[in-house]
């Protein structure tokens, strides 16, 4: 007799499967769910499994007794499923690096699991599997070398698969670092500017982050827009001023700027607007950078940069270099709503070494910005939820 298994994504595929290749006469022995195989294999549905059976032509159908069972023939299956328990353990891991992360990175050791020890081929597939999911992700290739050369220093360690796994879950934590928002000053106002191409949604960040300051925080915010291109951008941020009931003013020139800060001292946050532009419009560069050079030392100030997620690396790198001039400027990450893959917010990162700070998910106000977080980030850098 011979039993072999057959798989479709309905049993009656399955069954025409195995009815196609061993006949009409086939019997179904059973059928079931079988998970798919693939890092994304849980967005998918299973497939169905049907065991199929016929006997062989030299064999007779007779009736024998019910104490002499015939023994059937199985013809061997693929590897994957004659895989040794070990090799079962590791495939499981592999299949499920989503469920790893979220259940297992708080351990050091797995005295049962499955070491990592570099002579195996598994090993090698776990190493293709990290690469690979970055990649996917649009992690830089650079980096991604940089978290596997990582891994091939623990092969002499012993580490466990599981154990591995967290280390690069916790490496890739270290290097994003910390998220740093607005701080406030130590007396005075703190002068927070915000900088970054059109498009990116500086404005309606600005106004984010001031109706958080104001209604959660009970701070005294005054915002001010040095964006005199587009007449759309100051009525729309002079309409949230409105809204949050705090002061507002168009600056033009640099003397203006003085001028402000010096009216408005006693408050604790004047947020600045500045004018998106090219990275390629020098003219226009220099003049957000002498709005952002032009108050005296003794005035504590914050610079962010406001990019967008959906921006391609190629791009996000040559605007960080056009704002290589703001030493110490921090990282706003917007429109995260509009991708799949988060490597950019990895790659500007180590790229620029500025510290991380808000991501927006959205056009609804105050509530579509959070703090950075570079726990979830990296759960879903490595494929998981």
């Amino acid at each position: 007799m011979i039993i072999k298994k057959f798989q479709g994504k309905t049993e009656e595929e399955a069954i025409a499967l195995a009815k196609k290749e061993l006949g009409d006469d086939v019997t179904i022995l059973n059928s079931k769910n079988v998970k798919r195989k693939g890092l994304f294999s849980f967005l998918r549905k299973p497939l169905v499994e049907v065991n199929a059976a016929k006997e062989e032509e030299q064999e007779r159908p007779v009736t024998r007794p019910a104490i002499k069972p015939v023994t059937p023939q199985i013809i061997p299956e693929p590897p994957v499923e004659k895989a040794t328990p070990k090799e079962r353990v590791i495939e499981e891991k592999l299949e499920s690096l989503h469920t790893l992360l979220e259940q297992q990175l708080s351990k050091e050791t797995d005295e049962e699991g499955v070491q990592f020890s570099g002579g195996d081929d598994h090993d090698v597939k776990f190493m293709k599997l990290i690469y690979n999911t970055l990649i996917d992700n649009e992690v830089d290739e650079k980096y991604v070398n940089e978290l596997l050369d990582e891994v091939e220093r623990l092969k002499t360690q012993k580490k466990s698969i599981d154990a591995v796994l967290s280390i690069i879950y916790q490496k890739m934590i270290l290097m994003f670092g910390q998220p740093s928002g607005i701080t406030p000053a130590t007396q005075g106002p703190k002068l927070v500017y915000f900088v970054g191409p059109t498009g990116v949604g500086k404005t309606t960040t600005i106004a984010k982050l001031a109706s958080k300051l104001i209604m959660n925080d009970k701070k005294d915010v005054v915002l001010l827009t040095t964006d005199t291109y587009r007449i759309a951008a100051t009525e729309q941020l002079h309409t949230y001023a409105n809204i949050l009931n705090t002061p507002f003013r168009v600056i033009y020139t640099s003397e203006e700027m003085v001028t402000a800060v010096s009216d408005f001292k006693d408050t604790d946050y004047i947020l600045v607007d500045t004018a998106g532009h090219s990275h390629t419009n020098e003219v226009q560069k220099n003049s957000m950078l002498e709005f952002v050079q032009c108050v005296e030392e003794d005035v504590e100030e914050e610079v962010f940069l406001v990019v967008s997620a959906t921006t391609k690396y190629r791009d996000l790198l040559s605007i960080a270099d056009a704002y290589s001039q703001l030493s110490g400027y921090k990282l706003i990450f917007t429109k995260l709503d509009e991708t799949t893959t988060l490597g950019n917010l990895f790659n500007l990162r180590l790229h620029t070494g500025a510290d991380m700070s808000y991501i927006t998910c959205g056009q609804n106000v105050p509530n579509d910005i959070e703090t950075f977080s570079p726990q979830s980030t990296v759960k879903q850098l490595l494929g998981g939820r």
